[in-house]
Order: C-alpha cells, then sequence, then structure tokens
C-alpha cells in the first residue's frame, strides 16, 4: 500500500510540474514592455516627438557638457586677434609641462618633431612637406596663436579641438612655448 501512494505522489507531482510550462506561450510575464518593446529605427520619422523631430532638440542657447565657447573666429582676423589678446587662463603652478610633453608627442610631434623643429616622421618621410619650425625667423608665435591654431588648425593642419579639451589644449600650448624658447637658445 504505501508502495502505491509513494508511486502516486510522485506521478503527481511530475503532473503537477508538466502542466505548468507550455511551450505556445511564456509564462506570466511581470513587465511586459521590457519583452516585445515598441521598436525604432534610427532615423525613422515618428509621433513621439514635437513637431516631426527625430529627437529632442536642446534649447536654445544650450552649451554641451564639457565645452567653453571659444571667442575668437576661424578666419585670420580672429587668427591676429588670438595672437594678440589671448592669454592662458591658468597660472605657471597650474600648468604641468610633463603633462604638456605627453599630448605634444602624442598629437603633434608625428609633424611637428619631438624638438619642434618641424622635423617629424611625417616630414622625414615626405608624406607632408612644409612643416614650419618654431624658430623660423620672422615666425612670431604666441600663446594665443598656438591654441587658436590648435583649436581650429591652419594650412593642412587639421583642428585638435575634438581631440583635447580646453586644458589639455594649453598644457600643449606651454609646452610648445617651452620648445620654442629651447630651439632659441
Amino acid at each position: 500500500m504505501q508502495n502505491i501512494f509513494k508511486i502516486l505522489i510522485i506521478t503527481l507531482v511530475v503532473a503537477t510540474l508538466s502542466s505548468c510550462s507550455s511551450k505556445d506561450s511564456p509564462n506570466y510575464e511581470y513587465m511586459p514592455n521590457m519583452y516585445r518593446s515598441i521598436p525604432y529605427d534610427a532615423y525613422g520619422e515618428y509621433d513621439v516627438f514635437e513637431k516631426g523631430h527625430s529627437a529632442l532638440i536642446p534649447p536654445a542657447g544650450t552649451i554641451a557638457r564639457g565645452y567653453t565657447l571659444f571667442d575668437y573666429e576661424n578666419t585670420t582676423s580672429g587668427y591676429e586677434l588670438a595672437k594678440k589678446n589671448l592669454k592662458s587662463p591658468f597660472s605657471s603652478s597650474d600648468i604641468d609641462l610633463k603633462k604638456g610633453k605627453e599630448l605634444y608627442n602624442i598629437y603633434c610631434a608625428v609633424c611637428h618633431g619631438s624638438k619642434g623643429d618641424g622635423q617629424g616622421i611625417l616630414m622625414k618621410r615626405e608624406k607632408i612637406l612644409g612643416i614650419p619650425s618654431y624658430s623660423d625667423v620672422g615666425r612670431s608665435i604666441s600663446e594665443g596663436s598656438i591654441y587658436h591654431t590648435i583649436f581650429y588648425g591652419k594650412n593642412s593642419m587639421g583642428s585638435y579641438a575634438n581631440q583635447l579639451d580646453d586644458h589639455e589644449r594649453w598644457l600643449v600650448t606651454h609646452y610648445v612655448l617651452k620648445l620654442k624658447s629651447d630651439l632659441e637658445n
């Protein structure tokens, strides 16, 4: 009798467990919107946003996080104005020339050379010609002109505003001024 009772209980447990699962429909979903969310294509037009925009437009005057305004235009007159008026907002104690050298070697030395003499690896391999030395006669550069050039680029040199933040651009600027004084002495 006990064996029949055990077999009956085991059969009941197996039948109960197997009846809970169904391959045709999933079990109860606690958050169905996480299982079947509304798909949006990247460039699709939807009525979710106002006026048919594909994303929310930031309010007028919004400045992106980590971005600072630069008051000088990308023109020759803007360059000359920056050359004359733009000064570093950092004191000499805030400038880490070791970090400036590291950034210079990453972004600038390939063209300008590690000494600032215009003899970088691309110049030596004749990939880019006419890279000026920081000590060229008649070439007056200031911290404002260096910063403006890093920010906007000049001639065949592109802008490094996206690669270097504001503080890093000033670090490189001060390191370039150090290289310039080393070459002149």
